[in-house]
């Protein structure tokens, strides 16, 4: 039930629904990047209570290619009894083009906000994918992107300061530290009982289907209820991956090349700016996976991560 309602997404990237509050230096809370694929390394095992902990292991490994995003435009919002409302919204003078394949028009500007109408300050960000090889599309995803640390006067400055500029996944985050990552899973289309919940095939002597479930339930209450598995969409769902660890962050450039031979399966070659995190996330390749600040974190960041290996053999088989 903890992933109900299993519907469609409405789009094939994950919404931001929250943001923890982090305290420090001013800085973006979120960072966008494309799925490419996995692959594996060979590191010291940085978990303090693994029974491998301080030995080499191998592990798997998922490739996010994170060209920069670009600052379009801020929005300061104000906390009312109804939730944030828009106090003022500001867009950059010198935009890309290609953004206006996504927009038709920016609102106008309104008065520069006072400090005292400010309770939050975020950024509207799109990103290049005209940069990324592997991803066929050129049309830019728009999103918001809260600042965070400091005081609201600190961050509005932060704000003016890179308003039309380039951000970079170094002013978001860095190797060692956690991140939750939010994507959209690979779509299943509509499949039965069995595939979509997991539910015990039907003895074949006194049935005439097996891949079904036994009763739809009591005559009383006298409806189906929503706990009862039945057929329906599989996949395509938003999900968040918690805690994630970012392993290393790279320009792809000299011994940092990440390319694998002949290219990675469904994407290509990786010619921009890449993360490696630890593990798998959701989606496919080519995708728009999001990452942001954790809201569950109980183990510290690693300061020192050391990785010896990373295979970069063909993911295309024999």
């Amino acid at each position: 039930m903890g992933y109900y309602p299993r519907v469609r997404s409405k789009r094939m990237q994950g919404d931001i629904r929250s943001w923890p509050e982090v305290d420090g230096n001013v800085r973006i809370q979120a960072f966008a990047g494309y799925k490419v694929g996995m692959t594996h390394v060979e590191m010291t095992d940085y978990r303090k209570f693994s029974t491998t902990a301080g030995q080499t292991i191998a592990a798997p490994v998922t490739v996010v290619e994170v060209p920069p995003l670009t600052v379009a435009g801020i929005r300061y919002y104000d906390e009312t009894e109804l939730g944030l409302s828009i106090v003022s919204e500001k867009w950059a003078e010198n935009q890309d083009k290609e953004i206006f394949r996504r927009i038709t028009k920016q609102t106008e500007k309104k008065d520069p906000p006072m400090v005292t109408e400010v309770s939050e300050v975020r950024f509207i960000v799109h990103t290049n994918p005209k940069l990324v090889s592997g991803v066929p599309s050129k049309v830019p995803d728009i999103f918001e992107v809260r600042i965070v640390g400091g005081d609201v006067k600190a961050r509005m400055a932060y704000a003016e300061e890179h308003l039309g500029k380039e951000l970079h996944f170094s002013d978001f985050s860095k190797a060692g530290n956690f991140a939750d990552v939010i994507g959209v899973t690979k779509g299943k289309g509509f499949q039965g009982h069995v595939k979509r919940f997991g539910v015990k095939l039907l003895p074949t002597k006194n049935r005439k289907h097996r891949r079904m479930i036994g009763t739809l339930g009591p005559w009383h209450p006298d409806w189906v209820r929503n706990t009862v598995p039945q057929a329906g969409q599989i996949g395509t769902h938003q999900r968040t991956a918690h805690n994630i660890r970012i392993l290393r962050y790279s320009k792809n450039e000299g011994d940092q090349d990440i390319n694998v031979k002949g290219g990675f399966t469904n994407y290509g070659l990786v010619r921009t700016e890449y993360v490696l995190i630890h593990g798998s996330v959701p989606g496919a390749a080519k995708r728009l996976i999001k990452f942001r600040d954790p809201a569950r974190q109980k183990t510290p960041s690693v300061e020192n991560l050391t990785i010896s290996y990373v295979s970069k053999e063909s993911k295309q088989g024999d």
